[in-house]
């Protein structure tokens, strides 16, 4: 993959809006930069988000790290984890395992916080890209293509030479002053501003996989030295670990339930069901871990607290005319398939590869773009909707399986592939796609324009 490509003296790059600053906006930002585009980010949050959990880097989003040049930051920043262990309800740990059999990583991949990610990519676009913090979009309205005396760039809003206008998005905030953008792309998430305004309610794309789960800082009471701690009840599963470099503990709680009403901006609701769910659990000897009270507790009080459903978003097209969607917000396979950030960061790589190769117009791009995606994506949510059924167990029984079989396999000489048969899945869903190589653009656009073309005035 080329360097920065200057733009041509004749002719502006091509100006792009994203929405969202998580990790799959910053990543195409970066890209897009790269191939000449003039990019704008705008983030609903008043500064860069840097809370979260940790999530897994593997196969295809391994290599697209390699080549943005962000894999060595990730392996500085990893959480380092060393074991993963069950407890019984007094904390005692009955199985221990390595860390790397729970995350199902082999090779070279590895482990991030989420936050740790995302300043690693605004750092590494910020000087490049125009960030907008505090400001979201409120209305879409797409232009035709066609003559216009008053094309305005959508960074500057400088007026251009008359008669060259090749239509473009209208775009308002609710802050910032309306501005006008040749693309604009959704990468705001699983409840998506941008899906929202262009395609529709939420409601109509997604599909619940039966399970909650929240995650949230506290104080590492515990003394956990990256180790990841796990205790099952029925239909439960509760979470406590610690990474490098990080004096605070996360808990993480996920619970079964069918799809529940809530305000997805309202944490008190949240933590109202969250609490309603776990009521009980560990308040008395046999009735699941002590800790849990005190997970709750410290729900109640983290800033960073985070609550969602298991959900996939399934569409039949990620794009309308001028406007297209990115990660989560095009097809979010929940935090029960373990690939929702290397599909980020594979998904930005293959839509700006393909903007950049673009010959006229975007549609020829969403096009590649979607059918080099779909099907990596179908293997990933079949594998989402599979792990959680399994995230949790239904009753103790079963929980008392688990563990006998994780006290053993230390100790059976064929651990090794046991421990490999565990990844397999996994694996294969990391490696669903063959990334392609995307050669420098001829000239700021992506390519010289083909014959017929409208060019961008200057």
């Amino acid at each position: 993959m080329s360097g920065t490509v200057s733009p041509s003296p004749r002719t502006r790059p091509r100006t792009v809006l994203i929405s969202g600053a998580s990790i799959a906006g910053p990543a195409l930002a970066h890209w897009l930069h790269r191939y000449g585009f003039a990019v704008t980010v705008v983030e609903r949050a008043p500064e860069l988000r840097t809370g979260g959990y940790k999530v897994d880097i593997r196969g295809a989003a391994i290599e697209v790290a390699e080549r943005m040049g962000i894999l060595e930051d990730i392996q500085r920043a990893s959480t380092d984890m060393r074991t993963g262990a069950y407890v019984n309800d007094d904390g005692k740990r009955i199985a221990t395992l390595p860390a790397g059999i729970f995350g199902a990583r082999l090779g070279r991949d590895d482990e991030i916080m989420r936050g740790d990610l995302a300043r690693i990519l605004h750092e590494r676009t910020r000087s490049d890209v125009e960030y907008v913090f505090g400001d979201s979009i409120t209305s879409l309205t797409e232009r035709p293509d066609g003559r216009h005396d008053d094309h305005r760039d959508g960074r500057q809003g400088r007026a251009g030479h008359a008669g060259h206008d090749t239509g473009g998005v209208e775009v308002t905030f609710e802050r910032g002053a309306p501005r006008r953008f040749d693309l604009v792309v959704g990468a705001d998430g699983l409840h998506s501003n941008v899906r929202r305004l262009a395609f529709g309610p939420e409601e109509q794309f997604v599909r619940h996989l039966g399970a909650y789960i929240s995650a949230f800082s506290l104080p590492n009471e515990l003394g956990l030295d990256r180790e990841e701690l796990y205790h099952a009840v029925p239909g439960k599963l509760i979470s406590v670990y610690s990474s490098a470099g990080d004096p605070a503990a996360k808990g993480m709680l996920t619970f079964r339930s069918p799809r529940l009403a809530y305000d997805h901006r309202k944490p008190a609701e949240q933590l109202a069901l969250l609490e309603a769910a776990f009521k009980g659990v560990g308040v008395s000897p046999s009735e699941g871990w002590k800790e849990v009270p005190r997970l709750l507790e410290a729900a109640r009080e983290a800033d960073d607290f985070y609550f969602d459903g298991l959900q996939l978003i399934e569409m039949d097209r990620w794009s309308r005319g001028r406007v297209v969607l990115l990660g989560d917000a095009a097809h979010c396979a929940s935090p029960a398939s373990g690939q929702g950030t290397g599909m980020a960061l594979v998904g930005a790589y293959v839509l700006a590869g393909a903007l950049a190769e673009a010959g006229c117009g975007p549609e020829e791009a969403f096009d590649r773009y979607e059918k080099e995606m779909r099907g990596y994506v179908a293997v990933n949510h079949a594998l989402a909707a599979k792990f959680a059924k399994e995230m949790t167990a239904d009753s103790r029984r079963q929980i008392q399986f688990r563990h006998l079989m994780m006290r053993i396999l230390p100790h059976m000489p064929w651990k090794n592939l046991v421990a490999k048969k565990i990844a397999e899945d996994v694996q294969r869903g990391a490696h669903a796609i063959t990334l392609q190589d995307h050669p420098a653009p001829a000239t700021a656009t992506g390519r010289a324009p083909a014959a017929g073309c409208p060019t961008y005035a200057a």
